[in-house]
């Protein structure tokens, strides 16, 4: 699929634009715009797989080298413990990323790409552009954001 034009591996990967929602005032989306918005999720979920490798390689040498070590003080025992945390905190968001990545192409291919979650209401061609893996329009975004 790599020797296709983009608008081919589109139609290939059974996206049909006429299927994705545009809010008010938008125009459709074409083959090759959605091409696009698959390309850039493409490349993203390559990127985030390699940085979840990564950070998991990463958690597993300072779970290693973070046990007790004899003549440790508070200092050191906090320092390993915050490093421990950091490292935690940093594959839980590359994971979401990663999870919220293969969404959107799962939903390209299903045919609700552009079409919020929870309303059912059209997200907007331009927020899909500028994001593409939001899931909710800018009203159930910020109705979510208050609570």
């Amino acid at each position: 699929m790599a020797d296709r034009k983009p608008a081919e591996q589109a139609a290939a990967a059974g996206a049909d634009p006429s299927r994705v929602a545009v809010g008010p005032g938008e125009e459709p989306w074409t083959v090759e715009e959605l091409a696009e918005q698959r390309a850039v999720l493409g490349a993203e979920l390559r990127r985030m797989e390699a940085e979840v490798a990564s950070l998991q390689s990463a958690l597993s040498d300072v779970l290693r080298d973070g046990g007790d070590g004899a003549g440790d003080d508070q200092a050191d025992t906090g320092a390993k413990a915050f490093e421990r945390d950091q490292e935690m905190t940093l594959l839980a968001n590359a994971r979401d990323m990663l999870f919220q990545t293969r969404h959107a192409l799962d939903r390209i291919d299903a045919g609700t790409y552009g079409t919020c979650e929870n309303c059912g209401g059209p997200i907007g061609k331009a927020r899909l552009q500028a994001f593409p893996r939001a899931t909710f329009c800018v009203t159930c975004k910020q109705r979510q954001e208050r609570r």
